[in-house]
């Protein structure tokens, strides 16, 4: 069913205090470097905002896997990906690595092999999100030609880069960001996806709760990496189809091979998507969230969890059931009360509450 609100995405959006991208185009706006005038550009975990538009964007080619991102990008005219080609003929690389140690040297070691000869590749980051270990490692992987600080921020880039950088360092940055078993083998993960390495206690607590007699078509808003979703068609067998949705690509695909054991019983759909937006489909039997609540920038967002209830209100048939884990403080049980019949805690434990509500009305 779509939904005409306006999306959450919209608290996700790049303003003026995205610093960590002002200052990834200071060495550009203040002519520390000139923009290149002819081959394709490259932006990994790209963002859009008003810095870009000081440069020409016509051959601008943005990678992002976050869809609220990746949606702003794409609503601005610009070309996007989850992810980009390796090429190896980009003119310039630009990069704003994730937090995530693991995934931002996999990153840099990208942008190194998407730079042709001759180009740079050009990195900001926050001083509170690890912006001098970055530096370090890109001089390691490729040296260091300039560093600019502001906004709180370090700006970093290579020499023009002649392919004399370290192949044994970025094959090994690369390894330790690939998909890999964990959990004793049961399931596949990567570093960079929420709670990539363990189960989130809060789904953990909502999976012990999960009804056996759930059935029919169902959807997990929020998916993650699957562990929810797999939980569920483990334990309620009358479910015969199951939609994952996830605004994150890498953990949207890392869910498809962790389910796939229960595709030859379940009509599962994969669906990359800003659940804040809507839902294109509606009446569903069930549905199963444990919502984010911090945005990108990791600030508390707890209008995102209460825009999840109300998207999940929508999309239910009535009498349908909505099955949800959050943060005990979290204020949720008005917005509850505004979409469904009836609100019960199912459990409380570490912090968490696991709740039902049943939309009113019946088949």
């Amino acid at each position: 069913m779509a939904d005409n609100g306006p999306p959450i995405a919209a608290h996700l959006r790049l303003t003026l205090h995205d610093d960590p991208l002002k200052a990834l185009l200071l060495p550009f706006d203040g002519g520390a470097l000139p923009w290149p005038a002819q081959g394709p550009v490259a932006f990994l975990r790209a963002r859009d905002g008003w810095p870009l538009r000081r440069h020409p964007l016509d051959r601008l080619r943005c990678e992002q896997g976050f869809k609220p991102l990746a949606d702003g990008l794409r609503q601005a005219g610009l070309e996007v990906q989850p992810e980009l080609e390796d090429e190896g003929g980009a003119s310039l690389v630009l990069v704003l690595p994730p937090r995530q140690r693991d995934e931002a040297q996999a990153l840099l070691a990208r942008a190194v092999a998407l730079a042709a000869p001759g180009a740079r590749v050009v990195v900001a980051v926050a001083n509170d999100e690890g912006a001098k270990s970055r530096e370090r490692d890109l001089q390691q992987l490729a040296g260091l030609d300039g560093t600019l600080t502001k906004f709180h921020c370090r700006v970093f880039w290579t020499p023009p880069l002649s392919g004399t950088h370290d192949t044994a360092l970025a094959a090994r940055w690369s390894r330790a960001d690939a998909p890999r078993p964990i959990l004793d083998g049961r399931y596949t993960s990567r570093p960079g996806v929420f709670a990539w390495d363990r189960i989130d206690p809060a789904s953990a607590l909502l999976a012990a709760q999960l009804p056996t007699g759930l059935r029919g078509r169902g959807a997990d808003l929020g998916a993650g990496w699957g562990y929810l979703a797999d939980e569920l068609l483990r334990r309620a067998p009358g479910v015969q189809a199951l939609d994952l949705y996830e605004a994150e690509a890498r953990a949207l695909e890392l869910a498809r091979g962790n389910l796939a054991a229960h595709a030859d019983r379940v009509a599962l759909g994969f669906h990359w998507h800003d659940v804040t937006a809507g839902l294109a489909q509606d009446g569903y039997d069930f549905i199963v969230s444990n919502p984010p609540f911090h945005a990108h920038d990791r600030g508390d967002r707890p209008e995102l969890g209460q825009r999840f209830i109300e998207v999940a209100a929508q999309a239910l048939r009535p009498g349908g059931r909505l099955l949800l884990v959050a943060n005990r403080h979290l204020p949720y049980e008005a917005t509850l009360a505004r979409g469904f019949a009836s609100q019960r805690v199912l459990a409380e434990a570490g912090g968490f509450k696991a709740i039902e509500a049943v939309k009113e009305g019946g088949r």
